[in-house]
């Protein structure tokens, strides 16, 4: 994508950054940070995603790998020591899957962070407690792909299908005994903040709330998730 197109796509997705937050306010956001396993940036074409995450964050992302049978593959940008974002779009050398690919992949005409992902652990057990208070989570499901290098990753990890809050609660996952993906993502890029709007936000920190998530979310026109992320070309926010 390429013009004057592509430029107002690309405006529409950096903001200036917010006011940092201070003393309660900051203890929460260090919280959810450290809760971040993963953000979720979806691409209609993966090279596209890595080119535009470089033009907006000076960081090339590191190949990843393929998701068998799914039809997607990746990239990676280290965030954090155990933090990451992936870039996700079609993967022109499987066959092309029954159903559509994830998080609306077949469907996207550009570049979009979609949602995030936290780490959990003991996630039948995370699954129920939440279903007891309203929130479906959906099943526990296996996954794996094979890094570059050889090296298989396994992981378990809720329903990334199961939209709940507009996906302003995420959906969870546990590496295992696995490495975690961000040891070996391209490097110089800091998740510095991250919060969410939408329409019933009350609702919305209620469930994240009882989630034990304190991802504040602010009243706004649409749902929405912000992430401020820092690398060498300074600090934008993304949105979804």
């Amino acid at each position: 994508m390429t013009g004057r197109g592509a430029a107002c796509w690309f405006v529409a997705l950096v903001t200036s950054v917010a006011a940092v937050p201070t003393g309660r306010a900051q203890a929460g956001q260090d919280n959810i940070l450290s809760r971040v396993d993963h953000l979720v940036y979806t691409t209609p074409d993966l090279q596209v995603g890595v080119n535009t995450i470089e033009q907006l964050l000076g960081v090339r992302a590191t190949t990843g790998g393929q998701h068998p049978g799914l039809g997607t593959r990746n990239a990676l940008v280290a965030l954090g020591p155990s933090s990451y974002l992936e870039i996700i779009g079609p993967d022109p050398e499987q066959p092309t899957p029954q159903g559509k690919r994830r998080f609306g992949i077949d469907d996207l005409e550009a570049p979009r962070l979609f949602t995030w992902v936290a780490k959990g652990s003991e996630l039948d057990a995370l699954a129920g407690k939440a279903s007891a208070a309203g929130i479906g989570l959906g099943r526990v499901l296996s996954g794996s792909r094979r890094r570059p290098d050889g090296v298989l990753l396994t992981w378990r990890y809720t329903d990334p299908d199961v939209s709940v809050a507009d996906r302003l609660v995420p959906y969870f996952i546990d590496w295992g005994a696995s490495p975690h993906p961000s040891l070996t993502a391209a490097r110089g890029a800091t998740l510095v903040g991250l919060r969410a709007q939408h329409p019933d936000a009350p609702r919305v920190q209620k469930m994240l709330d009882s989630l034990g998530l304190t991802l504040v979310v602010e009243r706004g026109p649409r749902p929405s998730l912000i992430a401020t992320i820092r690398g060498p070309k300074g600090q934008v926010e993304l949105r979804s």
